[in-house]
């Protein structure tokens, strides 16, 4: 794991000024190649091999092509077997992938199974090819003007050129509808990110990009049963266990990670386990916010794993609070964000390379919204006059009547609009996200259930740029690898095959993954209710320090470039209403401090 940056042009000094800005990805070593008209930084956070041969970027035996990768393939030595005429001088996977391009070209790409975003310089053919792994975990962010190619995996860095930080005002109403910016738009107007499984190719003066993805490569073509289930998860788990480093596992206290955990305990006989916990008032519930990390605690015991928990303060988040906005590189309005910056920074000294739950919900069916969609799908199927009269009877029934569609997926997922209009200025235009969702995931008519179709936009959409991006930033901000083991191809592929009714029903979540793993998790898990991993901020926002930043903050005079995007007065009331605790607007409240802090940061202008 690692930070990757480039352009298509010679300049050392520049190429060193972005590997600088990006340093905390690889503390390891830095790196540079200047040649042939393209410029590659690499920062090294060094996992497998550790040896200075394996420093980056690497340049292949032949000397025609180079690379600067981020990431881990956990296939590499099963390629590596395949491509064995190749003359290595490394024991890591960065080389592989060399030799896979020489081999095969951009077609190497679809047999990668791993996290990575990488740029390839073909010297022979004079390309310069950037490729970002098919779930998106690895950030890969651009920007091109028709002349310059600018890439890294971190914003801060092509801001190091002068490309203009000019907010890309639908990107904004984007993120306060779903709280985070979707795919290809970031919130700086002159900057993309490269969509998951899409390689982008520079070549000639012209620029293209395609999806590397190939269907039917890698497709489960086995029996879908409990067994194989289990078996296809424990092999990712095993694959991404590979690290010349230490190793931890994030444990939540939920089913994904306990599933994490209860595999890698079967081909590791020594495991630390990390989780966060909330240090709060006298007068609070700790049990609330604290449950997870109990049962965290619980299950590390009952699997013999060395257990350690970091506890967050109030006055800790107030502390951190601008540090990790910093790191984010745009807004999330996620308040998980700050425990896992915290929790990174814990974690560091003992592992360098964390394993985490990411994607088990989207994959298997553990979102609390796709069973209610569900009821609404059975609801829809009444005859139109019984549901008119549900309809009037009861307001709550009535949201029930929602067609499966952009319509269902928005609310479930959007702000309303009434926060909306609150503190936006009038004339904003509130409709664009609709359209965008609609136009990228809903254009199409609709095959299947409106179930799995709402899990995988899920995948595609939400993982991608809120979770698996809030992910990557916090831990990098500490050099820690992050990996999501199911995630990996074989369980993606494995898991496209389960039938809907088999992932969840009006009463089961999880259904076949929770009943795969019946009899090897600890059985006192599957009384636990769903819920949601989430910190006591909305009782941070009424603490002294963190209150009065927020109140700082939540100005008209706190950043002069957003001054006019905002009603100020209903910002404050919200505020206010808020920490008397007469009112309660903690997501809204939260996702606007985020923006103004990363707006002040970034010196954003309109």
């Amino acid at each position: 794991m690692c930070g990757i940056n480039g352009f298509n042009w010679e300049e050392r000094e520049l190429i060193d000024k972005m590997n600088d800005t990006t340093k905390h990805r690889g503390p390891d070593g830095t790196g540079a190649y200047c040649g042939g008209g393209v410029s590659l930084g690499h920062n090294r956070l060094a996992i497998i091999d550790l040896r200075p041969e394996a420093a980056q970027p690497m340049t292949s035996a032949d000397g025609n092509t180079t690379i600067v990768f981020n990431g881990e393939i956990y296939n590499f030595q099963e390629l590596k077997k395949e491509l064995a005429d190749y003359p290595y001088k490394t024991m890591g996977d960065t080389e592989v992938i060399l030799a896979a391009y020489q081999k095969w070209g951009t077609d190497a790409f679809t047999r990668l199974n791993g996290i990575f975003a990488f740029a390839i310089w073909d010297a022979a053919q004079k390309k310069l090819i950037l490729a970002r792994d098919r779930g998106g975990v690895k950030p890969l962010y651009y920007h091109s003007d028709g002349k310059r190619l600018i890439f890294s995996s971190e914003i801060k860095a092509i801001l190091d050129h002068d490309i203009a930080r000019e907010l890309d005002r639908e990107s904004l109403v984007h993120y306060l509808r779903v709280l985070y910016v979707p795919a290809p738009h970031t919130m700086f107007r002159q900057i993309k990110k490269l969509e998951p499984g899409h390689m982008l190719t520079l070549q000639g003066g012209v620029m293209s990009m395609r999806s590397f993805v190939d269907p039917a490569h890698g497709a489960y073509t086995g029996r879908i049963t409990d067994t194989a289930l289990r078996e296809v998860i424990d092999a990712a788990v095993t694959r991404q266990l590979v690290s010349d480093r230490p190793l931890g596992i994030y444990l939540s206290g939920g089913f994904d990670s306990s599933i994490i955990l209860d595999s890698a305990s079967r081909v590791r006989s020594s495991i630390n386990t990390f989780s966060t916990g909330f240090t709060l008032d006298a007068d609070e519930t700790p049990e609330k916010y604290n449950t997870d990390q109990a049962l965290a605690r619980r299950t590390a015991e009952y699997y013999g794993a060395t257990h350690h928990e970091v506890m967050l303060s109030s006055d800790d988040v107030a502390e951190i609070f601008e540090r990790m906005v910093w790191h984010l590189d745009e807004p999330t309005g996620n308040t998980t964000a700050i425990p896992m910056m915290c929790l990174a920074h814990f974690t560091k000294p003992l592992a360098t390379v964390v394993c985490g739950g990411d994607g088990g919900d989207e994959l298997f069916g553990g979102y609390e919204r796709y069973r209610l969609s569900l009821l609404s799908s059975y609801y829809r199927m009444l005859p139109p006059p019984l549901r008119a009269i549900g309809d009037r009877l009861n307001s709550k029934v009535g949201k029930l009547d929602t067609a499966p569609g952009v319509d269902r997926f928005a609310r479930f997922l959007f702000q309303k609009d009434d926060v909306l209009t609150r503190v936006l200025r009038s004339g904003t235009q509130l409709d664009v996200t609709r359209s965008f969702f609609k136009d990228k995931f809903f254009a199409k008519p609709m095959k299947g259930s409106f179930e799995d179709i709402f899990m995988d936009v899920d995948r595609r959409s939400w993982l991608v740029d809120e979770s698996l991006m809030q992910t990557d930033k916090m831990s990098m901000s500490a050099g820690v690898e992050a990996r999501v083991p199911f995630l990996d191809n074989e369980v993606v592929a494995f898991a496209a095959r389960i039938p809907r009714s088999q992932k969840l029903t009006l009463t089961q979540s999880k259904r076949m993954l929770k009943r795969a793993f019946r009899g090897r998790l600890p059985e006192y898990l599957y009384s636990e209710p769903k819920r949601g991993w989430f910190p006591p901020a909305g009782r941070w926002l009424r603490h002294e320090r963190f209150g009065a930043l927020a109140r700082e903050i939540l100005s008209p005079s706190y950043c002069e470039a957003t001054r006019d995007l905002f009603q100020w007065d209903e910002i404050e009331a919200m505020l206010k209403g808020h920490q008397d605790s007469s009112e309660y607007h903690l997501t809204m409240l939260w996702a606007l401090m985020v923006f103004q802090s990363w707006a002040k940061q970034y010196r954003i202008t309109l």
